[in-house]
């Protein structure tokens, strides 16, 4: 079992040489991604996974106890940064919902 504060993590729409990510939306879509209809069929997000801001650029957050829930999504969220050589902010600012 992992610590959750420190496989918490941002996901930073820059990419590692400093450019702003595109589309500008990417942030919800990939949060979508993660998301469910509840009952009142409206979508709703993951208690783990939620758009936000980081310094003034669009981010995703992603609360580390994912890893534990869905290893499979919390894979999927790292190897999607990797894959568009953004920018990860590790330990940090746990989802507070």
């Amino acid at each position: 079992m992992t610590d959750s504060l420190s496989s918490t993590f941002i996901i930073v729409g820059l990419t590692k040489d400093g450019k702003k990510f595109r589309p500008s939306d990417w942030a919800d879509r990939l949060c979508g991604v993660m998301s469910a209809f509840g009952a009142e069929k409206k979508i709703k997000f993951s208690p783990y996974v939620g758009p936000g801001d980081y310094s003034g650029d669009k981010a995703v957050f992603v609360d580390g106890r994912l890893e534990e829930v869905e290893p499979m999504a919390y894979r999927f969220l790292l190897n999607f940064a990797a894959d568009n050589d953004l920018q990860v902010i590790s330990g940090v600012c746990p989802i507070d919902r």
